[in-house]
């Protein structure tokens, strides 16, 4: 007997529809085809335990199990549940008029209970778009997908649950989620605030300029000057997420299983990957593809914590995620595109030593050692973070001061009303949505110089000997700046306090 159940596999951050062809006939044998990896090839041991263990078993006979599209890859142990229905089905064992209504997927143990999957969120888009009344997943995942509304979820614990479902019509438990409420509701401010931060005002000052317009910044300045301090708390000032960056974020990470419990996530993502890490772990990749750091930092921070001990390949791949906010991972039989919009900070010592620039320290590094630090980042890499900034020590007595600093939720009420003034600006456009990522065209249109202006920038071009890109950013920033004033126009103030952000670029640092 035939009979057809119904999973899905993820590429990319969408889903494709699995259709599990079961038949039994007369003879011996388990045939499994469809191009399924090693997990899914040892699923028979996995869902005969399980269905052993539940008072069913595999029948004597000979079983084919087809997954089309045959000709796509399918990985993961996630299709037990969906093969072991569709045994019991095909077999006889039990009755299921309806199956081919519902998405099932779920990872089997010996006694039937179900493990977690990865992906339950673009499946549960897919199964919506196709017209699918319900779909059936480990309740671990059941909030994450509930989230996709006109779709029924059922989060399950045991495959005996699923059984009698079918076969006895017994009531599962449908998850409902209200997926604006549970957004507020996980909308919490985050855990580190500016208030905690002594001092190093003109800093906070770039993070908030940075925070306004997305721009990526770079901090330099000798250990303990409280660079990673500082990008800790950069989230805690950028403009709530929006539902649909919320839904966006949540899709990437329900790829990886890195989504809690709560089903949504609402916190923009800080992701601080150590400098010994791969240029696949950061891009994504990998013989079946995954998401990387800059994808999971998507609508988020990426922070890079000494940016020189980062291997050069590894920062040289940023440089294209970095102009085109997106990843893409190409194989021989297909392609597949990860969102990676994401705020890049970078922090970095000044010299090897530590203490180039600074007057209070000696100098332990000779000038080549200096050149070899500082080569590490490439200048087309540079050249794509907007903002360079040095970070000094701060002194004892501001550290001992009683007076609170000002808190995030100020700050953030700055940049939050820069944001509107940019995505008002840019409402026409699909692509750009904040001043960071303006192209040619924008900046000349909406970054208008006065000759004053101009005759400042063209010094400081000539003097700095900065490249087209870097003026381009300086143009950005001093955008950035102007919005924060709430002008209409930028001036030679936002131009000039532009200019002072790019400290790479002065004598002294690279050459």
């Amino acid at each position: 007997m035939l009979k057809k159940v119904f999973g899905s596999a993820v590429f990319g951050v969408e889903a494709t529809t699995i259709t599990v062809e079961v038949n039994v006939d007369s003879g011996i044998g388990y045939h499994l085809v469809g191009l399924p990896d090693n997990a899914i090839k040892e699923s028979n041991y996995r869902i005969a335990a399980a269905l052993q263990n539940n008072g069913y078993k595999i029948p004597g006979k000979k079983i084919t199990i087809n997954m089309a599209p045959a000709d796509l890859r399918k990985e993961g142990s996630a299709y037990d549940l969906t093969l072991a229905i569709g045994i019991l089905a095909a077999s006889k064992q039990i009755q299921a008029e309806n199956l081919e209504q519902y998405i099932i997927m779920g990872e089997l143990s010996l006694d039937g209970s179900l493990q977690p999957i990865k992906g339950a969120l673009p499946i549960a888009v897919k199964a919506r778009q196709e017209g699918f009344k319900g779909f059936i997943l480990p309740s671990q995942n059941a909030k994450e997908a509930a989230i996709v509304d006109n779709l029924e979820v059922y989060g399950i614990d045991n495959i005996k649950q699923v059984i009698d479902y079918f076969d006895k019509g017994e009531p599962l438990e449908q998850t409902i989620i209200n997926t604006r409420e549970e957004f507020y509701k996980n909308l919490e401010f985050p855990e580190f605030d500016f208030s905690d931060v002594k001092g190093q005002e003109g800093i906070k000052r770039c993070m908030e300029i940075a925070a306004a317009g997305g721009h990526n910044i770079i901090l330099i300045g000798p250990p303990g000057a409280g660079k990673t301090m500082l990008a800790k708390r950069l989230p805690s000032i950028l403009p709530p997420m929006t539902l649909h960056e919320a839904l966006e974020t949540t899709k990437i990470h329900s790829v990886v299983g890195r989504v809690k419990d709560t089903g949504l996530m609402a916190q923009r993502p800080f992701r601080s990957p150590h400098h010994t890490i791969s240029d696949v772990a950061l891009v994504g990749g990998g013989a079946f593809p995954q998401p990387g750091e800059i994808s999971l930092s998507h609508n988020g921070v990426l922070f890079l914590d000494e940016l020189p001990e980062f291997k050069r390949g590894v920062l040289e791949v940023l440089r294209q995620p970095l102009e085109d906010r997106e990843v893409t991972i190409s194989r021989a039989k297909f392609t597949v595109t990860y969102p990676s919009s994401f705020m890049l900070v970078a922090s970095m010592n000044p010299s090897p030593g530590g203490y180039f620039n600074d007057p209070d320290a000696p100098v332990t590094s000779s000038p080549a050692e200096m050149q070899r630090y500082l080569s590490k980042i490439s200048g087309p890499l540079l050249d794509r973070i907007d903002i360079h900034i040095e970070v000094t020590p701060v002194p004892f007595e501001k550290l001992s001061e009683d007076r609170k600093s000002e808190t995030s939720v100020e700050i953030r009420k700055r940049v939050t009303a820069a944001r509107d003034i940019q995505t008002k600006r840019f409402e026409e456009s699909d692509t750009v949505h904040y001043n960071a990522q303006m192209n040619t065209k924008q900046i000349r249109k909406y970054c208008v110089l006065d000759d004053a202006s101009k005759q400042l920038l063209k010094t400081a071009m000539e003097r700095l000997n900065l490249s087209a890109r870097a003026y381009d950013r300086i143009l950005k920033v001093a955008r950035t700046i102007a919005d924060l004033e709430g002008e209409e126009t930028v001036n030679g103030s936002h131009i000039s306090e532009a200019i002072q952000y790019r400290s790479l670029d002065r004598e002294g640092w690279l050459g």
